[in-house]
């Protein structure tokens, strides 16, 4: 029997992302809100302190090893924002085109439009676990001046990839899950757990 691992995310966007990509691995993937889990504060100014603090908060609630996603956009010009503030950029409660709407309007006089996302996933066997797994990765583009494409969620349609001439959002999920941040960070963590126990 399949050994239960929770998904330390409310984001569905994140959910259906992270299912595919732990596709064939050896847990049954359960989302928090499905155990009645209540989204944990991210508090911290990085990605792995919100991570942690995340997959602790979703592994104390349920007593099952779980697994957290912290990710985002940082733009150079606006010196990593919106960072760890993503998917808040335009408040609290904001939803992608809010968001977009912010981005696009701080980077409305800047030349600079490079940016990248950045993914840390961690795992924990328990809310005490003193030795995390921890996977990062970065994904390269830049930020366009009108959103492309209908796929994806977040900033997805304003992250324009030049080496393939399409934004994140243009992409079919299989492809933009083999190269984008959270895929390449995931690939290194699933072979972490495959001796995991």
């Amino acid at each position: 029997m399949k050994q239960r691992i929770v998904l330390a995310s409310s984001n569905e966007g994140k959910l259906r992302e992270l299912r595919a990509l732990l596709d064939g691995v050896d847990f049954e993937v359960v989302g928090q809100a499905e155990l009645g889990i209540e989204a944990a504060e991210e508090p911290h100014a990085t990605f792995l302190e919100n991570a942690l603090a995340k997959a602790r908060h979703a592994a104390g609630r349920s007593g099952l090893p779980a697994l957290a996603d912290d990710s985002g956009l940082c733009v150079a010009a606006l010196r990593g924002a919106p960072g760890v503030r993503s998917a808040r950029f335009a408040g609290e409660g904001a939803g992608d085109a809010a968001n977009n709407a912010e981005l696009l309007r701080q980077l409305a006089q800047q030349a600079d439009r490079r940016a990248h996302y950045t993914c840390v996933l961690v795992a924990v066997r328990a809310v005490d676990d003193p030795e995390p797994l921890v996977a990062e990765a970065r994904w390269h583009g830049e930020v366009l001046p009108a959103p492309r494409g209908g796929g994806g969620f977040g900033y997805d349609p304003l992250f324009f990839v030049p080496e393939l001439g399409r934004t994140a959002a243009e992409l079919p999920a299989a492809e933009k899950n083999r190269i984008s941040h959270r895929g390449l960070a995931l690939r290194t963590l699933r072979q972490r757990l495959a001796d995991w126990r």
